[in-house]
């Protein structure tokens, strides 16, 4: 039969996969990025749902992108530590609509903003470059591409890439 060999292949690949998903570790944390929420239960919007508080679970995801995107652009021997004082994610969530209070609205007037303090310093712990920003992006919603829309906090995410890039490498 032609199936078989088709079956074959599948099994090996399936086999192979959770082989390797067996041996294989997570990625471990940078070491040269932390990330700090000061105050977090009062920040204006970081809830997966209308009415709830601020989300830990949001917070990591944010923070496990900044870490893994600054690592990636920091030259050796510098650390970068950042504070965030104030998030209010892009969307937001439609009182009116109790069937829909676990649904996110995507919308231009629901813009992201990100308040932040951050300290870029070198291996001697020398302070580099330090300051206060407040990230947005009025345009937010035309300026990205397709792929990759339906992550999670992907406007959020796209902002604080932006924000990383620019502020590291000037």
């Amino acid at each position: 039969m032609r199936t078989t060999p088709i079956l074959f292949l599948a099994a090996a690949l399936i086999a192979g996969g959770c082989q390797s998903a067996q041996t294989s570790s997570a990625p471990a944390k940078p070491d040269n990025v932390a990330v700090n929420f000061h105050e977090a239960d009062k920040f204006t919007d970081v809830r997966e749902s209308f009415g709830d508080s601020s989300s830990q679970h949001y917070l990591d995801l944010l923070s496990e992108h900044l870490q893994r995107k600054a690592s990636a652009l920091l030259p050796d021997g510098q650390k970068l530590t950042v504070t965030f004082t104030d998030i209010d994610l892009a969307g937001d969530f439609l009182p009116l609509r109790s069937s829909m209070q676990d649904v996110r609205v995507i919308k231009d007037i629901y813009m992201p903003h990100m308040s932040l303090s951050f300290k870029i310093t070198d291996a001697d712990g020398k302070v580099i470059k330090e300051g206060s920003r407040r990230l947005t992006d009025l345009n937010f919603m035309n300026n990205l591409g397709l792929i990759g829309r339906n992550e999670p906090l992907y406007y959020d995410k796209a902002l604080l890439s932006d924000w990383v890039n620019k502020e590291i490498k000037s």
